[in-house]
């Protein structure tokens, strides 16, 4: 009996932690990891971290070293796209007009920056964050210093890039449509921390206002409000939220809203089509409900629950959302989802002034998520009150006294 080929559309860390949990679970066969970029897959939380700060290397970025997946049996092919599925021959077509016959196959195709559509919106000196090439191009625009950047968008991205450019030394205006940074992520309580954090470091923040346009003779000199101001620019930042990267699997039939839907098990309205990371999205058994998860732990995770499906294994995606950021003084971890309307109140333990604290949002007295700012060694803890829909007596939640380990 001829071995099996299994494919992996995108050479992205879930498809990369896919492959290495096929071997990992013994699977002989033939395994095909197809990349569009011309990189070999990394991690991209260094792109608007370490690497953009110039603290780590580009190599560092990367899954894997170059000679492991030779050594490993697995036929990476970078710079080609797979262009559509042929799902009743089990083929995945490439650029090249090579079809890949398949056994199993797994979407990892991740998401791309969502454009501003604006006039001027095609001028030099307006940067997405998407890619390592993106990121280097970024760092070589920051790092002298000294420049007027302006950022699109208060979420992850464009905090976290706001602070580069603050630690390179430039003149920082973030725009925001929302009335305060990370709104839909963690709601107006932590997103004011966060606000008071970024103007301690000298930038200009304005709230409840989007962008409109540019100004430019070929390179961007200003950025124009839909209030009507105009704020000088050397550098734009666009950071305004990402959508799935669902085209294979909309032109091959598969179910898609906002994401592949897939399964607990990351498997497709096709049974021998899964998809994880970015562009799924799945129901998660312990929030209750569908999600699309874009953090890195979600496709480091969702990687290796697809390979072992792929496997026949009975498995679940259940890991919780998890997300981290280093900005300034301020590193925190945070599990679970916090979006306004999926609570009701936020308690804390320690000192939020001096951010050192853990912030508690609670739904009828359960944890629903949980972050940890400049606190170390309580993530697992703080997981498992959350997993556990545990409802802990509010006074011992918030007692530094009281080990997490037993509300838990």
């Amino acid at each position: 009996m001829p071995l099996e080929t299994f494919v992996i559309v995108g050479a992205s860390l879930a498809g990369a932690k896919a492959a290495e949990t096929l071997r990992q679970e013994g699977f002989e066969g033939r395994v095909v990891l197809v990349g569009e970029e011309v990189e070999r897959p990394y991690e991209r939380p260094p792109l608007s971290k370490g690497f953009l700060l110039g603290n780590d290397s580009r190599e560092s970025a990367h899954v894997h070293s170059a000679e492991w997946y030779e050594a490993h049996r697995v036929e990476l092919r970078v710079g080609t796209a797979a262009t559509s599925l042929d799902r009743a021959a089990h083929e995945a077509v490439l650029a090249s007009g090579e079809r890949l016959r398949y056994d199993r196959l797994l979407l990892a195709t991740g998401a791309s920056p969502r454009r501003l559509a604006v006039p001027g919106a095609k001028l030099q000196g307006i940067h997405y964050l998407r890619t390592l090439q993106d990121a280097a191009v970024l760092r070589e625009a920051l790092s002298p210093g000294g420049r007027r950047v302006v950022v699109a968008g208060a979420g992850w991205i464009g905090l976290e890039t706001a602070a580069a450019a603050r630690t390179y030394g430039n003149d920082v205006t973030v725009i925001e449509p929302d009335p305060c940074p990370l709104h839909r992520h963690v709601g107006p309580e932590i997103g004011g921390v966060f606000a008071d954090l970024h103007r301690r470091h000298g930038v200009n923040l304005r709230f409840d206002q989007g962008v409109a346009g540019f100004w430019g003779a070929g390179q961007v000199s200003a950025v124009v409000t839909s209030g009507g101001a105009e704020i000088p620019a050397d550098v734009v930042i666009v950071g305004i939220g990402a959508r799935p990267n669902t085209d294979l699997a909309d032109d091959a039939g598969l179910e898609v809203s906002d994401g592949v839907l897939v399964d607990a098990s990351l498997r497709t309205s096709d049974p021998d089509i899964y998809a994880a990371g970015d562009v799924a999205a799945f129901y998660h058994p312990v929030l209750g409900r569908r999600v699309r998860v874009e953090h890195w732990a979600n496709a480091l995770d969702g990687g290796q629950v697809a390979a072992r499906a792929m496997l026949g294994q009975d498995v679940v995606h259940s890991s919780l959302p998890y997300f981290f950021t280093d900005q300034y003084e301020l590193s925190m971890e945070m599990s679970g989802l916090a979006s306004p309307g999926d609570y009701d109140e936020i308690v804390y333990r320690g000192e939020v002034d001096s951010l050192e604290f853990i912030a508690f949002w609670l739904d009828a007295g359960r944890v629903v998520a949980a972050m940890n700012v400049n606190v170390w060694d309580v993530t697992d803890d703080l997981r498992r009150l959350i997993a556990g829909a545990v409802r802990p007596d509010p006074a011992r939640l918030t007692d530094p006294k009281t080990p997490l380990a037993e509300l838990a």
